[in-house]
Protein backbone atom coordinates (compact mmCIF):
# COMPACT_ATOMS: atom_id res chain seq x y z
CA UNK A 1 0.00 0.00 0.00
CA UNK A 2 1.27 3.48 -0.88
CA UNK A 3 1.97 5.50 2.29
CA UNK A 4 0.06 8.64 1.18
CA UNK A 5 -2.90 6.83 -0.31
CA UNK A 6 -5.95 6.61 1.97
CA UNK A 7 -7.24 3.19 2.91
CA UNK A 8 -10.44 2.39 1.01
CA UNK A 9 -13.51 2.91 3.21
CA UNK A 10 -14.51 -0.74 3.02
CA UNK A 11 -11.00 -1.81 4.12
CA UNK A 12 -10.94 0.34 7.26
CA UNK A 13 -10.73 -1.67 10.46
CA UNK A 14 -13.93 -2.21 12.40
CA UNK A 15 -14.11 -1.46 16.12
CA UNK A 16 -15.78 -3.54 18.83
CA UNK A 17 -18.56 -0.92 18.91
CA UNK A 18 -19.08 -1.40 15.15
CA UNK A 19 -19.43 -5.17 15.61
CA UNK A 20 -21.85 -4.65 18.53
CA UNK A 21 -23.99 -2.35 16.37
CA UNK A 22 -24.34 -5.09 13.74
CA UNK A 23 -25.01 -7.76 16.39
CA UNK A 24 -27.83 -5.62 17.82
CA UNK A 25 -29.47 -5.35 14.39
CA UNK A 26 -29.19 -9.10 13.92
CA UNK A 27 -30.84 -9.68 17.33
CA UNK A 28 -33.74 -7.45 16.22
CA UNK A 29 -33.99 -9.34 12.91
CA UNK A 30 -34.27 -12.74 14.60
CA UNK A 31 -36.77 -11.48 17.16
CA UNK A 32 -39.12 -10.15 14.45
CA UNK A 33 -38.73 -13.19 12.19
CA UNK A 34 -36.54 -11.81 9.40
CA UNK A 35 -33.81 -14.29 10.31
CA UNK A 36 -34.08 -17.87 11.54
CA UNK A 37 -32.18 -18.89 14.66
CA UNK A 38 -29.74 -20.83 12.49
CA UNK A 39 -29.10 -17.83 10.20
CA UNK A 40 -28.71 -15.57 13.22
CA UNK A 41 -26.20 -17.90 14.86
CA UNK A 42 -24.16 -18.20 11.67
CA UNK A 43 -24.09 -14.43 11.07
CA UNK A 44 -23.27 -13.54 14.67
CA UNK A 45 -20.27 -15.84 14.64
CA UNK A 46 -18.99 -14.22 11.44
CA UNK A 47 -19.68 -10.69 12.76
CA UNK A 48 -17.31 -11.19 15.68
CA UNK A 49 -14.65 -12.51 13.29
CA UNK A 50 -14.99 -9.57 10.87
CA UNK A 51 -12.02 -7.24 10.72
CA UNK A 52 -13.18 -4.51 8.31
CA UNK A 53 -16.22 -2.28 7.83
CA UNK A 54 -16.73 -3.78 4.38
CA UNK A 55 -17.08 -7.25 5.86
CA UNK A 56 -19.64 -5.99 8.38
CA UNK A 57 -21.88 -4.37 5.76
CA UNK A 58 -22.59 -7.77 4.19
CA UNK A 59 -24.50 -8.99 7.27
CA UNK A 60 -27.30 -6.40 7.11
CA UNK A 61 -27.53 -5.72 3.37
CA UNK A 62 -30.65 -7.90 2.98
CA UNK A 63 -32.28 -6.69 6.21
CA UNK A 64 -32.51 -2.91 5.80
CA UNK A 65 -32.93 -0.41 2.96
CA UNK A 66 -29.75 1.37 1.90
CA UNK A 67 -30.52 4.63 3.75
CA UNK A 68 -31.00 2.72 7.04
CA UNK A 69 -27.82 0.65 6.86
CA UNK A 70 -25.63 1.03 9.97
CA UNK A 71 -22.57 2.02 7.92
CA UNK A 72 -22.16 4.13 4.78
CA UNK A 73 -18.91 3.29 3.03
CA UNK A 74 -19.73 4.17 -0.56
CA UNK A 75 -18.18 7.68 -0.69
CA UNK A 76 -20.73 8.80 -3.29
CA UNK A 77 -21.34 12.49 -3.91
CA UNK A 78 -24.25 14.17 -2.15
CA UNK A 79 -26.82 16.00 -4.22
CA UNK A 80 -29.77 18.17 -3.17
CA UNK A 81 -31.97 19.55 -5.95
CA UNK A 82 -34.82 21.69 -4.59
CA UNK A 83 -34.89 19.43 -1.54
CA UNK A 84 -32.61 18.09 1.13
CA UNK A 85 -30.00 15.41 1.50
CA UNK A 86 -28.54 14.21 4.77
CA UNK A 87 -25.75 11.92 5.86
CA UNK A 88 -25.51 11.00 9.51
CA UNK A 89 -24.73 8.15 11.85
CA UNK A 90 -21.73 5.89 11.35
CA UNK A 91 -20.27 6.64 7.93
CA UNK A 92 -16.84 6.95 6.40
CA UNK A 93 -16.07 10.45 5.16
CA UNK A 94 -13.79 10.08 2.12
CA UNK A 95 -10.68 12.25 1.76
CA UNK A 96 -12.55 14.26 -0.91
CA UNK A 97 -16.35 14.41 -0.98
CA UNK A 98 -18.23 16.17 -3.82
CA UNK A 99 -21.33 18.05 -2.62
CA UNK A 100 -23.85 19.81 -4.88
CA UNK A 101 -26.95 21.80 -3.91
CA UNK A 102 -29.31 23.64 -6.23
CA UNK A 103 -31.78 25.52 -4.03
CA UNK A 104 -31.52 22.65 -1.60
CA UNK A 105 -29.98 21.80 1.76
CA UNK A 106 -27.24 19.31 2.50
CA UNK A 107 -26.57 18.29 6.08
CA UNK A 108 -23.45 16.37 7.01
CA UNK A 109 -23.28 15.09 10.57
CA UNK A 110 -19.71 14.15 11.46
CA UNK A 111 -20.27 13.48 15.17
CA UNK A 112 -20.26 9.67 14.72
CA UNK A 113 -18.39 9.56 11.40
CA UNK A 114 -15.00 8.03 10.63
CA UNK A 115 -12.71 10.47 8.82
CA UNK A 116 -10.72 8.67 6.14
CA UNK A 117 -7.97 11.25 6.54
CA UNK A 118 -7.06 13.96 9.02
CA UNK A 119 -7.69 16.56 6.30
CA UNK A 120 -11.07 16.20 4.57
CA UNK A 121 -12.05 18.27 1.53
CA UNK A 122 -15.69 19.02 0.74
CA UNK A 123 -15.84 20.09 -2.90
CA UNK A 124 -19.02 22.20 -2.95
CA UNK A 125 -21.00 23.38 -5.96
CA UNK A 126 -24.01 25.31 -4.70
CA UNK A 127 -26.46 27.79 -6.18
CA UNK A 128 -28.99 29.04 -3.65
CA UNK A 129 -28.06 26.02 -1.57
CA UNK A 130 -27.25 25.55 2.07
CA UNK A 131 -24.57 23.39 3.63
CA UNK A 132 -24.96 22.50 7.31
CA UNK A 133 -22.06 20.76 9.03
CA UNK A 134 -22.42 19.19 12.45
CA UNK A 135 -18.91 18.63 13.77
CA UNK A 136 -17.61 17.46 17.14
CA UNK A 137 -15.20 19.47 19.27
CA UNK A 138 -11.65 19.34 18.02
CA UNK A 139 -12.58 19.49 14.31
CA UNK A 140 -11.71 22.76 12.57
CA UNK A 141 -13.70 23.93 9.54
CA UNK A 142 -12.06 26.17 6.93
CA UNK A 143 -13.70 27.74 3.89
CA UNK A 144 -11.20 28.26 1.08
CA UNK A 145 -13.60 28.11 -1.87
CA UNK A 146 -15.31 31.03 -3.62
CA UNK A 147 -18.35 32.47 -1.90
CA UNK A 148 -20.48 35.00 -3.75
CA UNK A 149 -23.32 36.65 -1.81
CA UNK A 150 -23.15 33.78 0.63
CA UNK A 151 -23.19 33.69 4.43
CA UNK A 152 -20.70 31.81 6.59
CA UNK A 153 -21.30 30.83 10.19
CA UNK A 154 -18.25 28.82 11.24
CA UNK A 155 -18.22 28.91 15.04
CA UNK A 156 -14.76 27.40 15.19
CA UNK A 157 -13.56 26.92 18.74
CA UNK A 158 -10.74 29.03 20.08
CA UNK A 159 -7.51 27.21 19.29
CA UNK A 160 -6.21 25.30 22.25
CA UNK A 161 -2.71 23.98 22.94
CA UNK A 162 -3.30 20.95 20.68
CA UNK A 163 -5.15 22.81 17.89
CA UNK A 164 -2.63 21.81 15.22
CA UNK A 165 -3.27 18.13 15.98
CA UNK A 166 -7.02 18.06 15.30
CA UNK A 167 -8.78 17.10 12.05
CA UNK A 168 -9.61 19.77 9.46
CA UNK A 169 -12.62 19.91 7.15
CA UNK A 170 -11.89 22.22 4.23
CA UNK A 171 -14.79 23.56 2.16
CA UNK A 172 -13.68 24.28 -1.41
CA UNK A 173 -15.55 24.92 -4.64
CA UNK A 174 -18.15 27.64 -5.28
CA UNK A 175 -21.09 28.77 -3.19
CA UNK A 176 -23.38 31.34 -4.83
CA UNK A 177 -26.37 32.86 -2.98
CA UNK A 178 -26.24 30.28 -0.25
CA UNK A 179 -24.87 29.59 3.20
CA UNK A 180 -22.50 27.41 5.16
CA UNK A 181 -23.28 26.82 8.80
CA UNK A 182 -21.21 24.85 11.30
CA UNK A 183 -23.01 23.47 14.32
CA UNK A 184 -21.34 21.93 17.32
CA UNK A 185 -23.20 19.59 19.67
CA UNK A 186 -24.09 21.29 22.92
CA UNK A 187 -21.93 20.35 25.83
CA UNK A 188 -23.71 18.79 28.74
CA UNK A 189 -23.65 20.96 31.79
CA UNK A 190 -23.29 19.37 35.15
CA UNK A 191 -24.97 20.91 38.14
CA UNK A 192 -23.95 20.32 41.69
CA UNK A 193 -26.85 19.34 43.85
CA UNK A 194 -27.01 20.69 47.31
CA UNK A 195 -27.64 18.23 50.03
CA UNK A 196 -30.54 19.25 52.26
Amino acid sequence: MEPNRPVAARDMRASDADRERIAELLHEAVSDGRLTLEEHSERIERVYQAKTLGELTAFTRDLLPEEQQPFRIDGRALLALFGSSKREGRWVVPAKLPVAALFGTIELDLTDAILQRKHITLDVSALGGRLRLIVPDGVEVRITGRTVLATKDLRNPKPGPNAAEGPVVEVTGTLLLGSVKVVRPKRKRFRLRREA
